[in-house]
């Protein structure tokens, strides 16, 4: 399922840039870009299974409801974002050999009007389009799979929806780096699980968070989270399977009880979660319910996830991006 991995090749990455196909390392914005400004961004990262891109219509949903919520004209419909997707990664296809990548869009309300003479770009909105292999991303997550996360609470907690609404993905994020940096002050390693105003667990920095209660699989409700595309396919996999699925208020009390817990991401599919705030999370390792979820979502995309991520793994330490 996991085939032989080729050496990088030498062609050159291009980045997609409001229309032009420009070198990865030239591709630019000003610093007085509203990206930079006021964090004034919107995202997505979809990943590739066997170098196709997976789940793109939904991450290009998710993009153009970021976008409407932004209120940024980027330019583009949604068909031709799609378009421009392809077209980059047909124009990478020699530089990303026999890899999978990430495809990350990026959409700026453009430079500030207020520098409008410093900016070369103009003031219009910019769309980056950017392929790069997931070496790092997912090698970096090899031990994982059998080791597991240990995940903290901390006092930063997830931003309320009725200030910014988590389900636009945007840059607007420092409270989630604050959030890790207080959970690597907690214990250096650990991942920060983030609650909302009540104490009800939200999200992670990046990530969802799932676990099981009495052979039922039970997440945070979606209000005050993004709604992660890998979240959304976790959940069908597991109704599928005959799980039974709840989206609930979740209770740090609910983690301590919990038989087995794990965390979703575009990059690493699932994860399991195997400690909780310094105490073991169930019998402190994978659980059946997280093993046969991610056995299934292997086969779904004809790739043996952890097996990659450890040959991933392998090339990391001499991988130049």
């Amino acid at each position: 399922m996991v085939g032989a991995v080729k050496q990088k090749p030498a062609a050159q990455r291009l980045v997609y840039l409001n229309g032009r196909f420009v070198p990865e390392q030239e591709a630019r914005i000003s610093i007085f870009d509203s990206a930079l400004m006021y964090g004034d961004m919107v995202f997505e990262m979809t990943r590739t299974f066997r170098r196709e891109p997976f789940l793109l219509d939904r991450h290009l949903d998710r993009l153009y409801d970021s976008i409407r919520y932004a209120r940024i004209e980027c330019g583009l419909s949604q068909a031709q974002m799609l378009a421009a997707t392809h077209q980059t990664i047909e124009r990478n296809r020699e530089a990303l050999g026999d890899y999978d990548f990430q495809i990350m869009h990026n959409v700026t309300r453009g430079g500030m009007a207020l520098y409008a003479e410093l900016v070369r770009e103009g003031t219009a909105p910019v769309v980056t389009i950017n392929v790069i292999p997931l070496i790092r991303h997912v090698g970096g997550s090899a031990d994982a799979y059998e080791r597991g996360a240990h995940f903290v609470t901390t006092t930063q907690r997830s931003v309320p929806a009725r200030y910014i609404d988590p389900k636009a993905k945007n840059r607007s994020r420092i409270y989630y780096k604050l959030a890790e940096l207080e959970a690597a002050r907690i214990e250096p390693g650990a991942m920060a699980l983030l609650t909302d105003e009540r104490g009800f667990i939200t999200e992670g920095t990046g990530n969802n968070f799932f676990l099981v209660r009495d052979g039922e699989v039970l997440t945070p409700k979606p209000h005050d989270i993004l709604r992660g595309v890998s979240r959304g396919y976790c959940m069908e996999l597991a109704r599928a399977a005959g799980i039974p699925v709840h989206e609930m208020d979740v209770e740090p009390y609910d983690v301590r009880q919990a038989s087995e817990a794990w965390y979703t991401s575009t990059s690493i599919a699932m994860v399991p979660v195997t400690r909780f705030n310094g105490g073991p999370v169930g019998s402190g390792a994978p659980g059946p319910i997280y093993r046969r979820l991610l056995s299934a979502w292997s086969t779904s995309v004809g790739v043996d996830i952890p097996a990659q991520a450890k040959q991933y793994a392998g090339l990391a330490a001499d991988w130049r991006p």
